[in-house]
């Protein structure tokens, strides 16, 4: 502590000593004429042009050598090393570099050259401070290893760490890539509340506030599902939005109670034809951002190579357990999941028992992209019952290599049956919150077929990134705050 108490002094006797000569250290602009990247990938014709560039960036190294200094500059798109010369700068301007500490920005002209090394480097005429830092960086060489420190202070996680800069780079390369096939596809992109008198659209415990002006009780959205819907009934037929969802419940390495989603409707459309929009969309983003279909994810090998496998939930269940569920009583369920391993404490529904042994013990096996189709209709309030079968619901949820991707529905659109559902789903949830009777009337006006979708754009992110936590493809994921004793 006493050393970086030092640090911490000595780049502040820096900063005065600076103001003391005449210096700002916080300017306000610098006209910058290439970046790193510019300067790597066009060397040999700047080279030629004896063209002066203006590049600017973080000092993340320095080597000192008597009349000579190297260093090197990180700006957002890579590094580029620096040399500069006393005979060429001057006594006064060489002698000044003296006040820079690792962490400081600077801006620097001068001429492209290689080093001996063979390494691309900046010949420098001028340079001036662009920014003082006044806080030592992470120890470079070693990275930032404290995974609760890098989420924290995702900035040093970001300057210490040039793998975790790509994959925020690469998270934004897929975002855009949906967007655009979707676009592509007649989808228009529309923005729903994300403060709702009510929520819905999903199982999940809200967060709650209170509108002062108006002295009325809001939430924060669990999900779009209901004002998308809205959109159709108001003629539009293919809706999408990238949306933030709010969920007020545990944290682990798949949940965050911010969470990045895009759900999407269309009209005169079922499940199946949702499933193919989204094997095409997956294959896609691969092929943008990864430049194949086949890639690792963990200790898994997943390759996207449509079709994908589909596989009834209950046929599911038998496979990975032996447990025939469809017909046995709570009871039954709950002795065999007893069995079979499984904590059945306070699972106090059928469907939450179903649901339970299928999170336990098939999703870990489901590692090939697999569509899961037919889910029971306790478990599926929102999804039209199968035209075949009655006891499950035309909807389908997509697991690759065990992560669970997304999930849609053949959308129920009949109103009777939708207010049942959600009556039904009200009492086995011992909940009393009100019905959405504005969602009902909509229906009552008509809602043409479709079918929806909604994925997790923060899990996507992390099987096209090989990321073992939801909190690696989040920026600044919430956490538990600091002790302060």
């Amino acid at each position: 502590m006493e050393e970086l108490r030092d640090h911490l002094r000595h780049r502040r006797e820096k900063l005065q000593k600076l103001k003391e000569l005449g210096i700002n250290p916080y300017p306000y602009k610098f006209e910058k004429t290439h970046d790193s990247r510019e300067i790597l990938s066009n060397f040999e014709a700047l080279e030629g042009s004896k063209q002066r560039v203006k590049v600017a960036g973080r000092m993340v190294s320095c080597r000192p050598h008597g009349k000579t200094i190297f260093a090197h500059l990180q700006d957002g798109h890579g590094k580029i090393q620096i040399y500069l010369r006393k005979d060429d700068l001057g006594e006064e301007k060489f002698k000044l570099f003296e006040l820079t500490d690792l962490g400081d920005f600077l801006g620097v002209t001068g001429e492209v050259f290689k080093t001996k090394a063979g390494e691309v480097t900046v010949m420098v005429s001028d340079w001036q401070f662009l920014t003082k830092s006044l806080q030592p960086l992470p120890e470079k060489w070693h990275g930032l290893a404290d995974k609760e420190l890098r989420y924290r202070k995702r900035y040093l996680d970001l300057i210490a760490n040039d793998e975790v800069r790509e994959v925020f780079i690469r998270r934004n390369r897929i975002i855009s890539t949906i967007r655009s096939f979707l676009d592509s596809r007649g989808f228009l992109e529309v923005e729903t509340p994300i403060l709702q008198p009510l929520y819905g659209g999903a199982f999940a415990e809200p967060f709650e506030t209170h509108h002062n002006a108006l002295d009325m009780k809001l939430y924060l959205r669990i999900a779009d599902e209901l004002y998308l819907k809205r959109l159709l009934v108001g003629g539009y037929e293919r809706v999408y939005e990238f949306c933030k969802d709010f969920r007020n419940e545990g944290l682990d390495r798949f949940h965050n109670p911010e969470f990045s989603m895009v759900e999407l409707y269309q009209a005169y459309a079922d499940y199946n034809d949702i499933m193919e929009l989204l094997e095409g969309m997956l294959v896609k983003v691969a092929e943008e951002v990864l430049g194949t279909t086949s890639f690792q994810y963990r200790e898994h090998q997943v390759d996207l190579s449509p079709p994908f496998k589909r596989m009834p939930f209950f046929d599911a269940i038998e496979q990975a357990t032996g447990i025939k569920a469809k017909n046995l009583s709570l009871e039954e369920l709950k002795r065999a999941a007893e069995e079979a391993g499984v904590d059945t404490e306070q699972k106090k529904t059928w469907g939450k028992m179903l649901e339970t042994i299928f999170d336990s013990l098939v999703q870990p096996t489901l590692i090939r992209p697999t569509f899961i189709i037919d889910y029971p209709v306790e478990l599926s309030p929102l999804a039209k019952r199968n035209r075949q079968d009655e006891s499950v619901s035309e909807r389908f949820e997509l697991f690759i290599a065990t992560l669970e991707i997304g999930n849609a529905f053949s959308e129920l659109n009949d109103p009777l049956e939708q207010r049942a559902r959600l009556e039904q789903q009200r009492e086995l949830s011992g909940t009393d919150e009100a019905l959405d009777e504005d969602f009902i009337q909509a229906l009552e006006v008509g809602m043409p077929p479709c079918g929806g979708l909604g994925f997790g754009v923060d899990r996507l992110v992390m099987l096209f990134t090989n990321s073992r936590s939801i909190r690696d493809v989040i920026f600044f994921p919430t956490m538990r705050p600091e002790s302060r004793s």
